[in-house]
């Protein structure tokens, strides 16, 4: 296993498996979004889990609104063969409400989960300081960690100032733009040492995403940034693509064990 840390209570390796692979959504272009949508079937993705547990993962994190995504995390959750521990990222864009997407997430057995960083986006934009403390508390009355992402800073700046939540999930980069009504993907390397700062500035545990820039930057060197600059008790969450390379889970492992040494 690798190295834990004590989360909230919960007991997480430095490192989590994330799934934006699994659901097609490779911040490069279509045709890559087709091909992890096409190779990711429910049964590879529990393979890769069950080759995160072996190669010493112990947590999870997938979102809430990728159809096959989510049904394959519940199917799983229920499975004898669950080692991992889930941490949801919950949306509520196609459910009928936040509360509803949290009341779920705890059912099917979340140990924590996170509000979607799109919506926390729009949320700071609107000023919208109720409707973020509403369903904060709410989280908060199921008896789990909640925490939320955003891809710019200043959102978290803003969700810090109100001292709710149990932790902040933190892009290295602000890929924002994926969400606004002009589209596009922006990924610049003035991003990193701002995530940081924020990160290092916080008591609050963090999980930092995107740190290999969606695949644009060499796994070592991304994962040695990352490792040096978060706290002693922050986490990284890392998708990983098989269809690239089957055994990009154990060689990311092996990567992260080098650098923790």
């Amino acid at each position: 296993m690798l190295p834990t840390v004590n989360f909230c209570g919960i007991e997480m390796t430095k490192m989590l498996i994330g799934a934006n692979p699994f659901g097609g959504f490779s911040h490069q272009n279509k045709a890559r979004d087709e091909q992890m949508r096409n190779y990711h079937t429910p049964e590879r993705i529990i393979e890769t889990w069950n080759r995160a547990w072996k190669a010493g993962i112990n947590t999870f994190v997938t979102n809430n609104e990728t159809k096959h995504v989510i049904d394959t995390t519940k199917q799983y959750l229920k499975s004898p063969e669950c080692k991992l521990k889930w941490v949801g990222q919950l949306s509520c864009r196609s459910l009928p409400s936040m509360e509803w997407a949290i009341d779920d997430a705890v059912a099917a057995g979340c140990v924590a989960f996170f509000f979607h960083g799109g919506l926390m986006d729009e949320l700071y934009k609107n000023q919208d300081e109720a409707q973020f403390k509403a369903w904060v508390k709410y989280g908060k009355s199921k008896g789990v960690p909640v925490g939320a992402a955003g891809h710019d800073v200043e959102t978290h700046r803003w969700m810090a100032s109100f001292d709710v939540l149990d932790f902040h999930v933190v892009p290295f980069f602000n890929c924002g733009s994926v969400h606004s009504k002009l589209g596009g993907e922006r990924f610049q390397l003035e991003d990193p040492p701002k995530a940081v700062e924020f990160i290092q500035s916080m008591k609050k545990p963090c999980i930092a995403y995107k740190i290999l820039g969606a695949g644009r930057l060499d796994a070592t060197m991304a994962f040695d940034y990352a490792l040096r600059n978060i706290k002693p008790g922050d986490v990284i969450n890392v998708g990983m693509n098989r269809a690239d390379n089957d055994n990009i889970v154990e060689e990311d492992v092996a990567i992260v064990e080098r650098m923790l040494k």
